[in-house]
């Protein structure tokens, strides 16, 4: 996280996860799950996963995530998948952000792959970390 907004500079993973989810939440973003990952994943501490309703949707979530963390000069490392709108993948280094079209998530189970990461409820993430 490169050249961040003075005010954003200290920000942890924690207040990033709550930043993307109140993006997708205003965004319409269904069955969001943020799981803590920190111990279990040594690449990231946070995933943000969400579905949309179409291909359009899920490209239209991920815009809106990625200008959002950006306009505070957090930007992805890695994005993919943006031109299907499938499963959008985001990454912001302490946070990875996937988004999916319902099929594609069910078919990849992100939740049961990391069945032992803490799930945080996101209104409560919001709420403490905002």
């Amino acid at each position: 996280m490169r050249q961040l907004k003075k005010e954003h500079r200290e920000k942890s993973g924690l207040e990033l996860a709550a930043l993307a989810t109140q993006v997708a939440l205003d965004t319409k973003a269904e069955d969001l799950v943020v799981m803590d990952v920190r111990g279990i994943a040594s690449f990231t501490d946070f995933f943000v996963v969400m579905n949309g309703r179409s291909t359009r949707h899920v490209q239209g979530l991920a815009e809106a995530i990625e200008q959002e963390l950006r306009s505070k000069r957090v930007s992805s490392k890695h994005s993919e998948g943006m031109r299907e709108g499938k499963w959008v993948l985001l990454d912001f280094s302490d946070i990875v952000v996937h988004i999916f079209y319902h099929e594609s998530r069910q078919f990849y189970d992100l939740e049961g792959l990391w069945h032992d990461a803490p799930r945080l409820d996101p209104e409560t993430l919001i709420r403490d970390h905002l």
